[in-house]
């Protein structure tokens, strides 16, 4: 029969070992860090394509644009799903707006005449996308204030498991780019 004393060292003997035995730590480590490492790194990397997107959008709005002020879109009567085209394929590769998707782009062309204040509407409604967006060319030889608006529904992953940056209902982000011009005479 082993006294109280032995089994009090074996004891002791046993959690030293346990203490001073290294090995699987970093993993514990590394368990315990990991899902706050992934989160933050995703999230870094979702504002950071959401931030190129915005930039995409813009971009490629101005280019657009850039139709209505050569009076090209006038010369051969563009309506609004053409010119939602012509955008679409300036933003496709990283926007999903081809085909049935087109509706994922809404766009706005005001015409506002000299003098007059030029009010651009608020675009997000209770969080949604609402609002009177039209689409009106000017005539030729216009003196008029042109304003194209662009808007598009960013779906978010990541950051809707924390800190959220969606401005819409469902998760996502309203992206929006704008050009104001005078059209050439």
């Amino acid at each position: 029969m082993s006294s109280p004393a032995v089994a009090t060292v074996v004891t002791r003997n046993a959690l030293d070992r346990f203490r001073r035995n290294r090995r699987g730590s970093a993993a514990v480590d590394f368990a315990l860090v990991a899902p706050l490492f992934f989160c933050v790194l995703f999230a870094i990397l979702e504002g950071a394509m959401l931030f190129f997107a915005g930039q995409v959008l813009e971009n490629a709005t101005q280019e657009t644009a850039r139709m209505i002020l050569t009076r090209e879109a006038q010369n051969t009567n563009m309506d609004e799903p053409t010119f939602k085209g012509k955008l679409c394929e300036r933003i496709m590769v990283i926007f999903n707006c081809a085909g049935p998707n087109l509706s994922n782009l809404t766009v706005d062309v005001q015409s506002f005449a000299p003098g007059t204040s030029i009010t651009i509407t608020e675009p997000i409604v209770n969080g949604s996308l609402a609002g009177t967006f039209t689409y009106a060319l000017p005539p030729s030889g216009s003196p008029n204030t042109i304003v194209v608006r662009a808007f598009y529904q960013w779906p978010i992953y990541v950051t809707r498991l924390g800190f959220n940056i969606g401005n819409l209902n469902g998760g996502k982000r309203l992206l929006s780019a704008t050009a104001a011009f005078h059209v050439e005479p």
